[in-house]
């Protein structure tokens, strides 16, 4: 049975500016085509660390005094970073700490992404948030919305320094000492992007990667110091091409094979178990690379495959948006997207579910659509493919 549908919900691009995200009445109505009208209201209001996110931390510590409270930016800073913690990312000395590098990394992607995403448009314009904190750390948050291409496109940025709780310390884990460790201070530097367009035809893609320090002194008792890598990039179609699905794909080995053979089928397996959705046994999208807590290779070439990453994900998903934008589509193609977007919500939610400390059993998921795809329908080959994974390059 096919249904239309309307979701009058907004999608948060990731790390808006306050430690709240909102999902509320979020209304959901179900027109069926025998002409049943089912209208279900969703109130749910998660409290998320957004920012700190990034660090995986819970989001029950995004009121915690460890993290200073932000302050609005009328310029941009040439740097986020302590005065202590290396030279400027504009400096062309070749001794700048990894932190200084990773952020004029992700700075010069976002500035990239950014410039791409307007030229598709053709008109629209991203409008900017610029914050900061006052012992250092801040973050640049780029939204275009209702563009002629892009319906939400968000690219952010963000530098952080704080105390972590012993609770959230998961990198230190010593072996044969009975002493736990106090708040453990840290740094993270990360960019993070979801890019919504209005074409069911055109996929949905959502990347991020992030740098993690702790910098506990060496004589912490059960703390040393640690750093790591994360991040990935994932495609999201409502409708399958197959050469589209397969040039994203095939950049993401690119990348990856330039470091380690191993790179792209190990990420490529991570991100199809990651991104999961176990009460629906079907994955979110059709994959691409992730990876986490990522320090088992020389630090210099996780900086540089980071790199990398970042850097492919113009090629990778630019020239699709430029071949589908423009297709003609019915008003059921946009209700089969708005389904599937409708799981980016659910994964959220449930991925907030496991990171924090909120009972599950106080939630209840509702299946606000009834749409089961008939076999060898274009629905149903996409869903066929986020139930069970492929391997679309070898």
């Amino acid at each position: 049975m096919l249904t239309t549908t309307t979701f009058p919900i907004t999608y948060p691009a990731t790390f808006p500016s306050s430690s709240t995200t909102s999902i509320t009445s979020a209304t959901t109505t179900c027109s069926s085509t025998l002409g049943r009208t089912t209208t279900r209201t969703l109130t749910t209001t998660l409290r998320t660390a957004t920012r700190t996110n990034l660090l995986r931390l819970h989001a029950s510590q995004s009121s915690s005094p460890m993290i200073e409270k932000e302050r609005p930016e009328t310029n941009r800073p040439l740097t986020f970073l302590r005065e202590s913690d290396g030279q400027s990312p504009a400096s062309d000395s070749g001794n700048n700490s990894v932190r200084a590098r990773f952020e004029a990394m992700i700075r010069e992607a976002q500035d990239t992404v950014c410039a791409a995403i307007e030229a598709v448009d053709g008109g629209g314009k991203f409008k900017e948030d610029v914050w900061s904190r006052p012992g250092g750390g801040g973050g640049i948050s780029r939204v275009l919305q209702d563009g002629a291409v892009w319906e939400k496109a968000g690219v952010n940025v963000s530098v952080v320094y704080g105390l972590m709780p012993p609770e959230a310390y998961r990198a230190a884990k010593p072996a044969g000492s009975e002493e736990k460790p106090g708040p453990v201070p840290f740094f993270a530097a990360g960019i993070s992007s979801v890019l919504h367009p209005k074409n069911p035809f055109a996929p949905t893609l959502h990347f991020n990667y992030r740098y993690f320090e702790t910098d506990a002194p060496k004589d912490t008792p059960g703390a040393p110091r640690q750093w790591w890598f994360g991040g990935g990039t994932d495609l999201t179609p409502a409708y399958i091409f197959e050469e589209d699905v397969q040039h994203f794909h095939s950049v993401q080995k690119g990348a990856c094979d330039k470091f380690d053979s191993s790179f792209y089928p190990r990420f490529k397996k991570w991100c199809d178990d990651y991104f999961y959705i176990k009460h629906r046994g079907e994955r979110r999208g059709l994959g691409g690379i992730f990876f986490d807590d990522l320090n088992d290779c020389d630090q210099e070439m996780l900086l540089s495959f980071a790199t990398e990453c970042a850097n492919s994900v113009v090629p990778a998903y630019i020239p699709i948006i430029e071949k589908r934008k423009d297709l003609p589509f019915t008003d059921q193609h946009k209700a089969w997207q708005q389904l599937r977007r409708g799981r980016y919500v659910e994964f959220n939610l449930v991925s907030y579910l496991k990171t924090s400390s909120a009972n599950p059993h106080t939630y209840t998921f509702y299946n606000f659509i009834t749409w089961k795809p008939e076999e060898g329908s274009e629905e149903w080959k996409l869903l066929d493919a986020c139930i069970n994974p492929r391997e679309w390059v070898q």
